[in-house]
């Protein structure tokens, strides 16, 4: 080792044969499963219909003949089995724990499926909540698939470090509302992705109108629609703009959401 090393191979400019690249903090997949395209799903705020969303791209996925999972790391508040309306409970072996399968093919993972209750509250802390989603990639058995989408939880905290450090993500989708505070906390997150050098694929804007059933008048619910510009000041070509639908929010309640009609994110999610 030269005298002159300072012992930080990120700041010093010897040439040696102590010296260390950067460490990849990717984790190995399970040996059966074969994963295409890893699509995280973000929102940076909570409340938005971030794991709606994240079901009704799955199913439109599904629908143009793609093998399909979702990954659910929103772990302290985990909805994606209800959605699906799967409550079976997985069982492991040597190999790993198979994802369960919903009625029309989709492969599922989520904290709520192992647990005793499904209102059981998930009581941990930041590294082991951060460890079992990387269980998820690691231990499951999600065989051969086309996209897997991972329903994010909210924020920039340890668990999307996580999935945007251990997990190859080739992009976020990224789900907000029309309201200028939660496009403004939302971009936080991309700009979460982006200090990781993770492109954003896409932006929903949901909740961006409820059309009364009597008179047919869109209503702004949540103020005027902004996608097209966040869009533009996020460099995202690729956006679309939900209304608050009471038929789909139903069929996330019932377990039916592949029943609801994803007809308005058909042309957005085959741009992923």
């Amino acid at each position: 080792m030269s005298e002159n090393c300072t012992h930080d191979c990120s700041s010093c400019g010897v040439d040696c044969a102590q010296r260390q690249g950067p460490q990849s903090l990717l984790e190995p997949l399970n040996e059966k499963s074969h994963v295409g395209k890893v699509i995280a799903v973000v929102s940076g705020k909570g409340g938005v219909g971030k794991s709606m969303v994240t079901s009704m791209l799955a199913v439109a996925a599904a629908k143009s003949g793609k093998k399909v999972g979702v990954l659910d790391a929103d772990i302290t508040g985990p909805s994606i089995p209800t959605a699906f309306g799967v409550h079976d409970r997985p069982y492991g072996s040597e190999d790993g724990m198979p994802a369960l399968v919903s009625r029309d093919g989709i492969k599922l993972m989520s904290i709520n499926l192992l647990l005793d209750n499904e209102t059981d509250p998930v009581v941990w802390r930041g590294p082991v909540i951060a460890s079992a989603v990387k269980q998820f990639w690691t231990d499951v058995i999600w065989g051969d698939v086309d996209y897997l989408f991972v329903d994010m939880p909210p924020g920039t905290g340890d668990v999307p470090l996580t999935v945007f450090q251990s997990l190859p993500v080739n992009g976020i989708v990224v789900v907000t509302t029309p309201q200028d505070l939660v496009g403004m906390i939302v971009e936080k997150a991309v700009n979460m992705a982006g200090m990781l050098h993770i492109p954003v694929l896409g932006l929903v804007e949901n909740m961006a109108w409820y059309e009364c059933p009597c008179c047919g008048q869109k209503l702004n619910i949540f103020g005027q629609s902004h996608a097209e510009q966040t869009g533009m000041r996020l460099g995202v070509g690729n956006t679309v703009s939900l209304p608050l639908d009471p038929a789909v929010a139903a069929a996330c309640d019932s377990g039916k959401i592949e029943d609801a009609d994803i007809s308005r994110l058909w042309e957005f999610s085959q741009k992923l």
